[in-house]
């Protein structure tokens, strides 16, 4: 077969992956309608006989209802995972390359350094991509190409040695220009880090718009587009052409909206105490993919212009004036719209007091316009070397407050006529509607958490069984769901690749995102929806600190964060450990052990899984500041 014949790229069915789930929820679910039948025949009987408190049963079996309710929406990721392969190497010779605009999203000089943003522009302009196809132009005197280098982020360049696979490694003349442009670099990253002093003095939101984005249709108007946060640099140049091998397969790009790359980051430590690695979301996209494809997962995609305005079944001849209803009043973004538009610039790219009007008028934040979004994405699946890295967070403090702007912005869609068990009905299949909605309402897993940290923790202090006695065969029921859930999970995080340890980290993390960030970001979304309270966007802090470096890599967790995200978590640890002690002695006491033994299990449970919380208390060398912190709050 000639080489231009094969297939650009290929989708591979994981089979072993989708035997295991579909096994997994048959027995699982069954398993869950034997759970939901001693509920509802243990609160019949209690209504009927009062024997025993009535609300903290109805609390556990809503808990479970709901917990239940995640669980089936979630099995829709695990229906059909795939995975898929690119061959960049096999784009026909002498093929015409569409434009690309390259946008690089920053806001803040303090939290997002300058020389940060620096790197990742150019990198991008760095790209092994036609250059005068690209909205950005190379301007690196040639060093970047010239030695076909593989890094081509300055800071990581220089932060390391060069793979010994460069063919000019050992190059006089190399060497040569590298420490040349490295002395350059220096002193460019010198003078930044001097200029950043006042950074966060000098920024301001009340400026005039600068003309980068929102404005490229009537500047280069490129088909395609590339959306990069001012961190993640492009790491593989080849992620262009990788993004063309769908967009240049005629069977599939017309059903494209964007190809989505992972998120990948250079500063993880090999303990990845926070679960920054993001491969809960990612194992979770291989299943979004076989769907009909994933959402769009912040950055690190090519978006179709197309997709993004709606206007593929926009026809030719259309009144342009109808179209100010749907993308505002400007003439140029309009006529952009057509396919044969073209910028109407000078030789030298520069814009006319006209146009730069036009611009800032379109830049400016009360412009404002609807749009309708794509049809199928995909993701593509990470080769070895990853396409973008950028940088995650290295405390618990940033974390949490990444995680609860997430959550925040997740819960104001689940409340929101967007909804996708309701606005999407129709829109796409059913197991597709299940993963958006599993997607989106994540954050309401805060209602079961905390009333299965607190209420069965009462209860056995105070000695009201609420789970079947050992020799109870509905004992064995409640076991396989617990431990079936957990080597489910266990079993996911080796498949994808990831170590034991790894599956412990996300268990707890998970915990403290509930406990934490679920709990403000859904307040916050309630309070935002009734009026009571206006939602913020908080940028998270990439900038970097030498004691938080220092012990994310010694795999020590950093509890330095603001009382109001570190006291939940440290009061439901307190309070499970003050209710095992107490409901052990209880057990010892009155020899109940055959019917509290759940309710034992579940504060221990909790205690051992967030063992670093008792450690941060109790027998770190900082505990201090930590109790200083949480007794600040409570006081």
């Amino acid at each position: 077969m000639e080489k231009t014949r094969l297939p650009l790229h290929l989708c591979h069915e994981l089979k072993t992956d989708l035997i295991i789930n579909r096994l997994y929820m048959f027995f699982l679910g069954t398993a869950l309608l034997a759970l939901f039948y001693y509920r509802t025949t243990t609160l019949s009987h209690i209504i009927g006989t009062r024997e025993t408190p009535l609300v903290p049963h109805l609390l556990v079996f809503i808990s479970e209802l709901l917990f239940t309710f995640l669980w089936v929406l979630h099995q829709a990721f695990r229906w059909r995972p795939v995975t898929r392969t690119v061959y960049p190497d096999r784009l026909p010779g002498g093929v015409k390359f569409p434009p690309v605009d390259v946008f690089i999203c920053t806001a803040d000089p303090s939290k997002e350094p300058s020389l940060g943003v620096m790197n990742t522009v150019i990198s991008a302009m760095a790209l092994d991509y036609p250059p005068d196809k690209l909205a950005v132009y190379l301007s690196d005197d040639g060093a970047l190409t010239k030695y076909e280098l593989k890094t081509r982020c300055p800071g990581a360049y220089f932060s390391a040695e060069e793979s010994p696979d460069g063919r000019f490694i050992s190059c006089s003349e190399f060497m040569a220009e590298k420490k040349e442009i490295e002395k350059k670099y220096g002193e460019f990253k010198e003078s930044l880090e001097k200029n950043s002093v006042n950074a966060s003095s000098s920024a301001s939101r009340d400026h005039a718009p600068i003309i980068e984005i929102r404005v490229s249709a009537v500047i280069s108007n490129a088909p395609y587009i590339l959306v990069l946060d001012c961190d993640h640099y492009c790491n593989d140049p080849t992620s262009a052409r990788q993004a063309m091998c769908y967009y240049l397969d005629p069977e599939i790009s017309p059903k494209l909206a964007f190809v989505q790359f992972h998120q990948k980051f250079h500063n993880l430590s090999g303990h990845d105490l926070y679960d920054s690695r993001l491969n809960y979301y990612w194992r979770r996209w291989l299943g979004f993919d076989g769907l009909g494809g994933p959402s769009i997962s912040g950055c690190n995609l090519y978006l179709k212009r197309e997709a993004l305005y709606g206007t593929k079944n926009i026809k030719n001849d259309i009144d342009l004036n109808h179209l100010k209803k749907s993308y505002g009043s400007s003439n140029e973004l309009i006529r952009s719209i057509s396919k044969k538009y073209e910028p109407r610039l000078s030789k030298d790219r520069k814009l006319t007091d006209t146009q730069a009007k036009e611009a800032e008028r379109l830049a400016s934040c009360d412009y404002d316009g609807l749009s309708e979004w794509g049809w199928i994405s995909v993701l593509v699946d990470p080769p070895s070397r990853p396409c973008f890295l950028g940088s995650c967070p290295t405390n618990l403090s940033d974390t949490l407050v990444q995680q609860g702007r997430w959550a925040l912005g997740l819960m104001q869609i689940s409340i929101s006529k967007y909804c996708a068990l309701l606005y999407g009905r129709g829109r796409m299949s059913t197991l597709h509607s299940m993963c958006y909605a599993a997607l989106t309402i994540d954050p309401i897993y805060v209602i079961p958490f905390y009333v299965l940290a607190i209420v069965p923790q009462i209860c056995l202090i105070r000695g009201i069984p609420l789970y079947p006695k050992v020799s109870d065969p509905f004992f064995i029921v409640f076991a396989f769901v617990f431990f079936a859930s957990q080597l489910k999970h266990v079993q996911e995080v080796l498949s994808y690749g990831d170590s034991l340890m790894s599956s412990l980290y996300e268990l707890r993390m998970w915990m403290m995102k509930s406990a934490s960030s679920y709990l403000y970001a859904s307040l916050g979304a309630v309070l935002d929806k009734v009026g009571l309270h206006t939602a913020h966007f908080t940028l998270t802090d990439k900038a970097g600190d030498d004691e938080q470096a220092r012990l994310y890599q010694e795999g020590r967790y950093d509890f330095q964060a603001s009382p109001v995200l570190i006291a939940p978590i440290c009061s439901l640890y307190i309070f499970n450990v003050v209710s095992f002690v107490v409901g052990m002695a209880r057990i010892v006491q009155t020899k109940s052990g055959g019917e509290m033994l759940v309710q034992a299990f579940i504060p221990l449970f909790g205690v051992i899984v967030n063992y670093q919380v008792l450690e941060g208390m109790v027998l770190r060398k900082d505990r201090v500041e930590f109790q200083h912190q949480f007794l600040f709050f409570l006081l």
